[in-house]
């Protein structure tokens, strides 16, 4: 899990830096405002931490550009406690708001459930540079939407949904039958595998000669 800290205190982001990547979490850190659009443009994220008060603008402009850019979760970190603050955060879309100081079992826990929620909410597949949106059956290379056919998307779901495992091309066959009601033999399986590669971009799916398919979990 990838987590943004947008923080200019130096001692609380290398604080959390230190205690999220213990619990398992790869941590990126920005101290402004501009930094962190520039990060989030180029990068994928599962959770943003963000502070109100940062030297080049504040955290509720930077909520809602985000917010307009993709639907990554946010939970501000910040010293502001007022209750219009709390209201604007959550009205932007925030999904948590903690107040300084805090705890760091608790931050942990909050960070969890947010996640959960998040991903059980969106009903997400995420590998590598890879998104899968199973409710809206819409897949993304590095947040950018890949317009595949029913077949092909069918495939690259069955694969996805059993990494780490090889998936036999008979298994694969048996799967897609009936999807566009034709049936599709050996052949034409192994197009489709050819055009999953080069709409995605990536050498994610591998061959087993022989075999079948696999995709690896990536760390």
């Amino acid at each position: 899990m990838n987590i943004l800290i947008v923080e200019d205190n130096d001692i609380i982001a290398h604080g959390l830096e230190y205690y999220l990547t213990n619990e398992g979490f790869k941590i990126h850190i920005n101290s402004t405002s501009n930094e962190a659009k520039n990060t989030i443009k180029n990068n994928k994220f599962n959770l943003i931490i963000l502070d109100i008060s940062l030297p080049d603008g504040n955290g509720f402009d930077l909520c809602k550009y985000i917010k307009e850019e993709n639907d990554t979760p946010i939970i501000f970190l910040t010293a502001y406690d007022e209750e219009k603050d709390i209201v604007k955060a959550f009205d932007l879309g925030a999904e948590d708001y903690i107040v300084k100081p805090f705890r760091n079992r608790e931050l942990l826990s909050r960070i969890n459930n947010v996640l959960r929620h998040h991903n059980s909410n969106n009903n997400i597949i995420e590998n590598g540079r890879v998104r899968i949106d199973i409710d809206s059956s819409r897949v993304f290379v590095d947040n950018s939407e890949v317009i595949l056919t029913a077949l092909e998307y069918k495939i690259l779901l069955f694969l996805y949904s059993n990494l780490n495992s090889t998936i036999t091309r008979d298994m694969i066959l048996e799967k897609i039958w009936d999807v566009a009601g034709n049936y599709v033999n050996d052949n034409t399986l192994t197009v489709y595998i050819k055009r999953l590669r080069e709409k995605l971009n990536i050498d994610d799916i591998i061959t087993i000669k022989g075999i079948g398919y696999r995709v690896n979990k990536h760390e």
